[in-house]
């Protein structure tokens, strides 16, 4: 293929290769010539034009095919346009002589078509350049358009609309000649002919005024007649000539009226003349009276869909502002279309005409006008409807209606309500009394649509129609309007998330019921109220089980109560009762079934066994009875057939929805019906199943009230007939698995029988219901994995199969040929497979005509489908090879497209084994392709169908390099090309599809640049399909690619000119305008995918677009008139960005002012307000630049071009302020949301002009005011709720410093507070009392939040160091200085009086909570009348508000009950801002009735038993905030006394809650958490050991043995607290310090690691872990502690060994000195004076030692290892432990050895710390233990100190260690005795001289060795005086030392007198010791 791709054609290349392949390879060059031509240096087309033209003309006469000469022709016309045109007559003459000439062979058709195609090409291109040659060129196509067959004639067709838009208005002479040739060929019998024809007229339209002037009612019929018997493209065509004829004889063409004086049509004329088409057809005007008067034979629906396709291209292409000033003519013509006879003269004609109609509506108002006037429309509407109370009229108005009162999503408007309700809903409400049931269904389906759009209507329209039908009990008409508007209401619940209340549900069935009773009094009412009440009941069952649960024992009574009870009494009916009573029996009955199905569809979980076992009774009594009706009907008369048939259709309706194990005794009886009524066995109509798609409401019903199934916006019931035989079918499929062989053999052979019997049209449908039934069953039998049964019936079932296979009708062929594939899977078998395979072989192999041979070939693709690849793939190869012949099979269209579908099936099911077909397959798929006439549609389909599943079976090996890899790829992408530019829209999709494949499995191969640009335009093409594909295909791109698709998008916009919908706002905008327009929900969510994918990927990046777009859909008004310009306002504080993003696209289409841009509906909106939530996520996730103003202006003044969030601050709040406050419910949801998620990450952003501030204080108004109109009484309780969350998230953020500016929006949760405190049920409740129990639980928890949040903020200025209290005066200028600055307490102070009402709420919600949480078998406890917030009957959907509260407002309680000792100084405690008697009240409500401990008890019951009960088992979707405020409360709780006494005092409930942290720890592992549960354990084992020290006090004189362990030292798990401590801290150390496992290391796998330095967190966790494990040995007595005390002990110096790390900055890890104070906690403690353990004691502290001694030994695994903190543990022992380690040799070696270590290390700091450490031994109290370690490290230590002389210190570090060292020494003089002073002086005084330099050195000395020498002076100095006569001893004898000492003090008075005298006054200030932390532990 690459050799293809040069300018000229490389005629070598394809000389070599083989016949079949040159066509591919010609088309690929042509491909490639016409992307290379446009782009191509001029003067090198010129060079080689001849040539090119040479070889391009060739090509016309090789017979090329439709593709190829497409493209030839549009390559030469391009080559002409760019090149020379000195030729072009030339290469048209040569044209026009093959046009010409009269060889009419087949073979020579290709070139004429390719010449053909050359003139239009020609034409089109170049125009008025060719003018002169026109005429003869047309008169040369008209010529041959005579003589021509189909595909000649569409070729010269379409090539005269190319030549007549080439020259426009030139070519005005030929126009008539044109029109008289082309007007005949409407009717056509080719359709693609009849297509062409419209085409071409449309274009002369555009110059040819007599088309719509003179001639325009010849037009008008001419489309009529073309409309006879047309397919869908030529009713798209012909639909569209029309309406624009209509449309421009209405309003001309400017140029075109200035050149001829036109006499303009008036909007009644044209009217009048599309009416003719809809009512008459094409039958002409008045042909003959008689026959008209007659009312002749009825207009074909074809007509009538392309006469209402064509009103609307007449409105659309007049405009939306058209429309609104002509609507109310337009819609009265339209009603008296609908109401005229013609257009009913039967029911079905009827129902057509209707759905025409209501088509025409909403595609008109749907489409084209805003939200204002379409409610504008919707009041004409009501005007008309209130005028024209007619029969027949009301139901089209009403099925228009539909859609006006916003059914379809994207209307739903609540706008139009907010003006009209008061007309709107009192003309629906009217029509519920019209005497039509149609009128009567359509106006309750209307209610319901308004009531979903409007949920606040909802019960007030309950109330009203409720209220009537009580009023009007006595007309049948009101009993029946307002039964359906009840039903229709009720159905609609379930679309209203709030519901209604509970009581309206009890209201429903009491009218009901009272409707059944009274049936029988009033014959003229009974059928309207049996029906109506049935029907009632069967709405209340759609409200769901917690409702129905309560009517449910009266319900059973019912319906056993209509049925007779037993055989007796039904044979005793038989014979009495006439023909009315009859008919009312029976509609009651079937009503009763009809209950009982909705009760089974939509109250699963109340189907208990017992209650399907009181269902069966009336059940089974209906399926006998249904024996009987026959001989009833006989009797009564026929007219009870519907009756009866009704009855049937809802028993198979229920019994469909329970298990068959159910009915199993009756199937004999069932089945015998079941059968009968499927082959219309009583049946004289041929009915067959729903192929008649005829759908109206008042077919049935109960459909008013059942779901939709999704993607329908309306319901449409079948016709009874139908239903009925569908239900049946369905239902055969259901029982047919479970009978007997026996059974299903007579089955099987009655079928045949019944065939045989019937003839002609019968036949067909007989077999057809047979065939369905028989799939329905074999369908069945898959699904339940069971097989067909024995030989016989197998035998049977294949004969029936086999002989449809061959039946003339194509719907009965692919039903058998499905029951075969379908027989084959069922079976199961190989040989049965085998035998099956090969009767269709023969027969294809033998068979000519087209039936036989389609039928098996699509039997081959099913057996394929349903066997699977490795069942049948020993028949593949037969299967393909025969299939390929088949496909290539020209004659027959038909064949070759049966036989593609079935291959497509095969490769589909194959997967890989058809790897090695595909080659063959492939190329065939390419040469049928390129010599298909594109007019045979379902061939390009079903060859688009095969290379998608090739593309599929080849798969990701499409990436590869190889040859034939390479070949496959390029032939699938030739392949997709081809279709791609297919005129038909279902083969483009499928190009579409096959490249969205391809790009999937080889991305780099798909180019983008072509297909980017080419979806764009599909978005906006009018097939569904095509846009479906588009955005699937742009799904796909954009999860990868986002940015390439977006630039190609763009560059298309500016390539492009005004025909394509792209703007500056790129392909994202287009998407958001499609949400607006789309209402299909696959689509839909593909859009909403596509834009997330982008959204993803771009927003960051390109951040003032995407705000741009979400604030353009946001901002867009709601008025219509004129373009929707969008302004962007500027801000004063924006005056940074006012760069060209933001008048890059202030106007959208302001040029087109005749087509005004639909503003946004809201749900585009509310996608909208979600993408900026996601966009302030994914800043925050991209760069946290994004949230810091400072930072943000820094980087945009370095790079301007760099976006960042915070800089758009003010257009965030702007878009969430404007959603918060709309008419749409929906959106304020989103925009509250939206506010929220700003304020939470915008908060804490500092202003950096004002510090001290942030930025958001800006923006209090703006908050305010967004959320005050959310507190208004009539909002929505969910908008409340959501907008509590939203004030509490404001109050607690902090932005605001000001007390009045919080008090605003404080003021409104005070307001709702209130609303709380009203109490259950308020009189007017419009939405259910769930709704409620969420409004109030909202309010509840907002407060929680911000009274949490303020005791924080308290807390926090209480740890704080207090300011030095000024005196008064200044006091308080202060407080007016700093207004602005909070005072800590403000918060609290706007909190305090509400608090006592508060608490008292909280508890009780709280309360509330721990019942709904309580397990089901627990159900009993509940209260029966609900709790404070929930009734019992909407318990299931009050549980679910409540888990979503229930936290914070456990915190607040916790630090409410802590902050007022649990209450318990309410009355005491002075609250300055809160009247004392309102702080008593919950107060005085307990004491009247407890004391003040037991209400304790219970608080703490309540708060734990919450606590616990979650933490046992926080459900994953529990967001983490939750277990963090559950923790934090109990920390809280336990900080009080009460709190502590209560869980000490009940020693399992602390052992209860440790065991649950403990397993919290093990599924949580956010490091907050584990904090937070050490914290808690800290507060319990702090609380045990209170209670401890209060037993203590208390039994002072008795045994010592308190304490866990009593005697026996044993600690019972389970029992004991220190056990589940125990427990829970070695978990958290092992976690966080896996080597502290023995196991680890002892495990083959264990590798020694050096220990790491921790993280923060986790330090800071460990730390805290190991001082609570320090603790625990003080809640045992004697003996039990030493059974834990080991273990505590390995953990602590196990901690020491693994985190004592050297640090950078030499810093002591937590860890470390929590280990260190641990050690000290354990050593001290007054275990060691007790008597009992001395021996074990000793030992463990010994032992404890020798642990540490070991871990601190040097190691070369352990470079890093900090031997201060090991030396100070060390010390640690050798001080408190100092009786038990005296004279223990062992361990005093190893001290003494680690000592050494620390005085010989290297680094100064460690020696400095040994010197202090050595210090504190040789003071030791007790000489026994100091003395060793003097006698042995003294000496050491004066060795180093004697070295200094020699090595200067050079460094601060070294000079402390000396002086350290130093100070040692002079305590050892100080501390010997006074016979030896002298000897020591003797060390340390010439030591010291040592350091002193001379004179002469001093000055030039470095800064570290003059300390040196100044800290050696002053000792001297001070040593001098202290030991007077042993100093004079040592100076005396050595006088060199003398003389060094008096020339320094001598040097030093001389430097500085007056230094001197100060130093000398106070001794060196040495420098403080680095390492501070150590010092306390001693």
């Amino acid at each position: 293929m690459e050799l293809a791709h040069s300018l000229l054609l490389n005629e070598d290349a394809l000389a070599q290769i083989t016949e079949a392949k040159r066509p591919v390879f010609i088309f690929e060059w042509l491909r490639f010539l016409d992307k290379v031509l446009v782009a191509a240096n001029k003067v090198d087309v010129k060079e080689k034009q001849k040539k090119l033209v040479d070889q391009l003309t060739g090509l016309i006469s090789s017979a090329p095919g439709p593709p190829t000469r497409k493209l030839l022709a549009k390559n030469l016309a391009t080559l002409y346009s760019i090149g020379d045109t000195f030729t072009v007559f030339q290469t048209l003459d040569k044209c026009n002589d093959i046009i010409k000439s009269k060889d009419d062979t087949p073979a020579y058709l290709p070139t004429k078509l390719a010449a053909v195609a050359c003139v239009g090409a020609f034409y089109e291109k170049m125009g008025r350049m060719l003018g002169s040659s026109f005429p003869d060129t047309i008169n040369n196509l008209l010529k041959a358009l005579k003589s021509a067959e189909s595909q000649g004639r569409s070729e010269i067709l379409l090539s005269l609309q190319k030549v007549l838009s080439g020259l426009g208005g030139a070519a005005a002479s030929c126009h008539r000649d044109i029109y008289k040739n082309a007007r005949s060929l409407l009717t056509d019998r080719s359709m693609a002919v009849r297509c062409m024809v419209a085409k071409c007229l449309l274009e002369l339209q555009n110059e040819a005024v007599f088309l719509w002037t003179t001639e325009l009612e010849n037009m008008a019929t001419l489309c009529f007649k073309a409309l006879e018997g047309s397919n869908y493209g030529v009713r798209v065509a012909v639909a569209k000539l029309l309406g624009t004829v209509m449309a421009t004889a209405l309003m001309p063409k400017q140029a075109a009226v200035m050149r001829q004086n036109v006499k303009r049509a008036t909007l009644e004329e044209v009217l009048e003349l599309m009416a003719t088409g809809f009512l008459r057809g094409g039958s002409g005007f008045l042909k003959s009276g008689g026959e008209m008067l007659k009312g002749g034979a009825s207009v074909s629906r074809e007509v009538r869909v392309g006469v209402t396709q064509a009103y609307v291209v007449f409105v659309t292409t007049l405009g939306g502002q058209w429309l609104e000033r002509n609507f109310a003519t337009f819609l009265s013509h339209v009603l008296d279309l609908v109401s005229h006879p013609r257009a009913t003269q039967t029911h079905v004609e009827a129902v057509y005409s209707r759905r025409c109609v209501s088509f025409m509506l909403r595609a008109t108002l749907g489409g084209l006008l805003g939200e204002k006037a379409q409610i504008a429309a919707g009041k004409e509407i009501c005007q008309a409807i209130s005028k024209q109370m007619r029969a027949v009229v009301c139901p089209c108005i009403f099925d228009s209606h539909k859609f006006v009162s916003p059914v379809r999503k994207n209307e739903q408007l609540e706008t139009h309500f907010m003006f009209s309700p008061p007309g709107l809903v009192e003309t629906v409400t009217s029509v519920l009394l019209h005497p039509s049931m149609a009128a009567r269904l359509a106006a309750a389906w209307c209610l319901r649509c308004v009531a979903v759009a409007l949920p606040y209507q909802l019960t007030p329209l309950l109330d009203r129609c409720a209220e009537r039908i009580n009023n009007l009990k006595s007309s049948p008409e009101a009993v029946s309007g307002y039964s359906f508007a009840i039903a229709a209401l009720l159905g609609g619940v379930h679309q209203c998330p709030l519901g209604i209340p509970h009581s309206k549900g009890k209201l429903v069935v009491s009218i009901a019921e009272d409707l059944l009773r009274t049936a029988a009094q009033n014959s003229r009412l009974s059928l309207q109220r049996t029906q109506a009440g049935w029907l009632l009941l069967g709405a209340l069952m759609t409200l769901g089980p917690s409702l129905v649960r309560y009517h449910l024992p009266k319900m059973l009574l019912l319906w056993r109560n209509v049925f007779p009870r037993s055989q007796k009494e039904l044979e005793a009916e038989k014979a009495r009762g006439d023909a009315f009573t009859w008919q009312v029996t029976l509609e009651g009955r079937a009503g009763a079934l009809c209950a009982m199905r909705s009760f089974v569809a939509h109250c699963p979980e109340l189907l208990t066994e017992d209650v399907i076992r009181r269902l069966m009774t009336p059940i089974e009594c209906a399926m006998t009875m249904m024996s009987h009706v026959p001989a009833i009907i006989k009797v009564h008369g026929a007219h009870l057939k519907a009756s009866a048939a009704m009855v049937r259709l809802r028993l198979y309706d229920i019994l469909a929805l329970l298990p068959p194990k159910t009915y199993e005794g009756s199937f004999n009886a069932l089945l015998r019906e079941l059968v009968a009524e499927f082959t219309l066995t009583d049946n004289s109509a041929n009915t067959t199943t729903s192929l008649l798609e005829n759908v109206s409401l008042e077919h049935d019903p109960s459909s008013i009230y059942l779901r939709i199934p999704v993607g329908e916006a309306i319901p449409g019931p079948l016709p009874l007939g139908v239903s009925v035989i569908d239900a049946s079918v369905a239902l055969f499929g259901v029982v047919f698995p479970h009978v007997s062989f026996k059974h299903r053999l007579q089955m099987l052979d009655h079928f045949a029988e019944c065939i045989k019997q019937a003839k002609g049209v019968r036949q067909q449908a007989v077999q057809l219901n047979i065939f369905t039934a028989v799939l329905s069953a074999l369908k069945g039998l898959a699904e339940n994995k069971s097989t067909l049964g024995p030989e016989e019936v197998r035998k049977s079932a294949l004969a029936l199969v086999m002989g449809a296979l061959d039946n003339p009708n194509p719907i009965l062929r692919c039903a058998a040929g499905e029951a075969l594939g379908r027989m084959a899977q069922v079976v199961g078998e190989a040989t049965f497979i085998a035998r099956m395979a090969q009767t269709s072989f023969d027969k294809l192999k033998s068979a000519r005509d087209v039936v036989s041979r389609t039928g098996h070939s699509l039997a081959l693709g099913c057996l394929h489908r349903y066997v699977g690849g490795i069942g049948s793939g020993q028949h593949l190869k037969t299967s393909v090879s025969i299939l390929l012949a088949l496909a290539q099979d020209g004659s027959s269209h038909e064949v070759q497209t049966w036989a593609l579908h079935s291959l497509a099936l095969i490769v589909d099911s194959s997967g890989p084994m058809y790897r090695g077909y595909v080659e063959p397959t492939l190329s065939l798929v390419l040469t049928l392709l390129l010599t298909v006439p594109p007019s045979h549609t379902e061939v390009h389909q079903c060859l688009g169908r095969c290379l998608g599943a090739l593309i599929t079976t080849v798969g990701p090996e499409l990436q590869g390099n190889g040859a034939t890899i390479s070949t496959i790829r390029s032939s699938c992408l030739v392949g997709c090309a081809i279709m791609q530019d297919h005129s038909d829209s279902l083969v483009q999709a499928a190009a579409i599809s096959c490249l969205q494949q391809l790009h999937m499995f080889a991305p780099r191969h798909v180019n983008l640049s072509s297909l980017v640009p080419c979806l764009c335009v599909h978005l906006c093409s009018s097939h569904l399909l095509l846009r479906r594909a588009a955005v699937a295909c742009l799904r796909q791109l954009a999860q990868r690619e986002a940015a390439e698709v977006c630039e190609y998008a763009m560059s298309l916009a500016k390539r492009a000119g005004d025909d394509l919908n792209i703007t500056e706002t790129g392909l994202e905008g287009v998407l958001f305008g499609m949400l607006d327009r789309e209402t299909d929900r696959k689509l839909c969510s593909d859009i909403h995918d596509t834009l997330g994918h982008m959204l993803s990927s771009l927003a960051v990046e390109k951040l003032s677009h995407w705000l741009k777009l979400c604030k353009d859909v946001l901002a867009a008004t709601t008025d219509v008139g004129g373009a929707v310009v969008f302004e962007v306002e500027k801000d004063e504080e924006d005056s940074e960005k006012k760069d060209d993003d933001d008048t890059m696209f202030t106007g959208l289409g302001e040029d087109d002012k005749s087509k005004p841009s639909v503003a946004p509906r809201w749900v585009t909106r509310v996608f909208a307000a979600d993408c900026l939530c996601r966009i302030i996520l994914l800043c925050e996730n991209a760069d946290k630049t994004h949230f810091d103003l400072a930072a943000a202006r820094s980087a945009k003044a370095k790079n301007p071009k760099g976006d960042l969030l915070v800089l758009h601050l003010s257009d965030l709040i702007r878009m969430a302020f404007m959603a918060a406050t709309d008419h749409s419910n929906q959106l304020r949801m989103a925009g509250l949301q939206a506010l929220e998620d700003i304020i939470k990450k915008f908060a804490s952003v500092p202003e950096p002009e004002f510090p001290g501030h942030v930025i958001l204080e800006q923006y209090q108004a703006n908050v305010g005011a967004a959320l005050r109109p959310a507190f208004s009484p009539d909002t929505p309780s969910d908008i409340t709720a959501k907008a509590c969350q939203v004030c509490s998230t404001w109050i607690g953020s902090g932005v605001v410093s000001d007390l009045n500016d919080l008090r605003r929006v404080h003021n409104l949760l005070v307001s709702s507070l209130d609303k709380v405190q009203a109490g259950k049920g308020s009189p007017s409740q419009l939405y259910s009392e769930s709704a409620t129990t969420m409004e109030k639980l909202a309010v509840l928890k907002a407060w929680a939040e911000v009274y949490v949040m303020a005791m924080k903020i308290k807390k926090e200025a209480e740890s704080k160091p207090a300011k030095p209290v000024r005196s008064g005066d200044e006091d308080e200028d202060e407080d007016d200085v700093g207004a602005d600055v909070l005072p800590p307490d403000s918060l609290i102070t706007l909190v305090q009086p509400e608090l006592p009402s508060l608490s008292r709420l909280w508890l009780a919600m709280l309360r509330d909570y721990a019942l709904l949480t309580l397990p089901a078998e627990f159900s009993s406890q509940l209260p029966p009348d609900g709790g404070a917030f929930y009734t019992p009957e909407t318990i299931d959907t009050a549980r679910i508000h409540y888990r979503s509260s229930w936290a914070p407002v456990l915190h607040a309680v916790a630090l409410w009950l802590s902050s007022t000792e649990f209450g318990a100084g309410e009355e005491k405690e002075e609250v300055p801002s809160a009247p004392s008697k309102a702080a008593a009240l919950p107060q005085g409500a307990l004491s009247t009735t407890k004391t003040f401990d037991e209400s304790v008890k219970d608080r703490m019951h309540l708060m734990l038993g919450v606590s616990i009960e979650f933490l046992c088992f926080p459900r994953p979707e529990e967001p983490i905030e939750y277990v963090m405020s559950c923790l934090h409360a109990l920390c809280t709780l336990l900080e009080s006394p009460c709190a502590k006494t209560h869980i000490s005092e009940d020693q399992l409930l602390a052992v209860e809650l440790l065991n649950v942290l403990h397993r919290l720890l093990l599924t949580r592992d956010p490091p907050a958490v584990q904090l937070q549960v050490t914290a808690v354990v800290q507060e319990t084992i702090r609380a045990a050991q209170d209670h401890l020290q209060l037993q203590k006090t208390i039994e002072k004189d008795s045994e010592p043995g308190l304490g866990e362990g009593v005697d026996t030292g044993e600690l019972v798990p389970g029992k004991s607290l220190v056990f589940a401590a125990m427990e829970l801290l070695v978990f958290v150390l092992v976690r966080h310090l896996p080597h502290l496992n023995t196991r680890v290391k002892e495990s083959p796998s264990h590798v020694t690691l050096r220990p790491q330095r921790l993280p923060e967190e986790s330090a800071r966790l460990v730390a805290n872990t190991v001082s609570i494990l320090a603790e625990l040995p003080s809640l045992c007595s004697p003996a039990g502690s030493m059974t834990i005390l080991p273990t505590v002990l390995f953990l602590i110096t196990g901690v020491l060994r693994e985190t004592a790390v050297k640090t950078s900055d030499k810093s002591v890890p937590m860890p470390v000195s929590a280990a260190l104070q641990g050690i000290k906690t354990i050593i001290t403690s007054p275990l060691a004076r007790v008597e009992s353990i001395q021996t074990q004691w000793s030992s463990l502290v010994r032992s404890s030692l020798a642990s540490v001694l070991e871990y601190s030994q040097p190691d070369e695994s352990r470079p890093d290892m900090d031997e201060v903190s090991m030396l100070t543990a060390i010390t640690l022992f050798l001080l408190s432990a100092s009786n038990e380690l005296v004279g223990v040799t062992v361990l005093q070696k190893g001290c003494l050895d680690r000592f050494r270590n620390g005085l010989n290390s290297s680094d100064p700091g460690v020696q400095a710390r040994c010197y202090q450490l050595l210090l504190s031994v040789f003071q030791h109290s007790s000489r026994a233990l100091s003395t060793p370690y003097i006698h042995a490290l003294a000496p050491l230590m004066v060795e180093k100190l004697k070295a200094v002389e020699r090595s200067r210190p050079r460094t601060a570090a070294e000079l402390q260690a000396v002086q350290e060292g130093v100070r040692v020494l002079e305590n050892l003089v100080g501390m010997g005795e006074e016979q030896n002073r002298v000897q020591l002086l003797a060390l340390l005084v010439p030591t010291l001289i040592s350091y002193l330099l001379d004179e002469n050195a001093i000055s030039s000395a470095p800064q570290v060795s003059k300390g040196l020498h100044d800290f050696a002076l002053q000792n001297l100095m001070r040593i001098g005086p202290l030991y007077p006569s042993a100093f004079k001893i040592v100076i005396g004898a050595a006088p060199e030392l003398k003389t060094r000492l008096e020339s320094a003090i001598r040097a030093n008075q001389a430097s500085s007198k007056a230094k001197a005298a100060a130093r000398l006054a106070q001794p060196t200030v040495q420098a403080a010791p680095t390492i501070t932390l150590k010092k306390s532990f001693f």
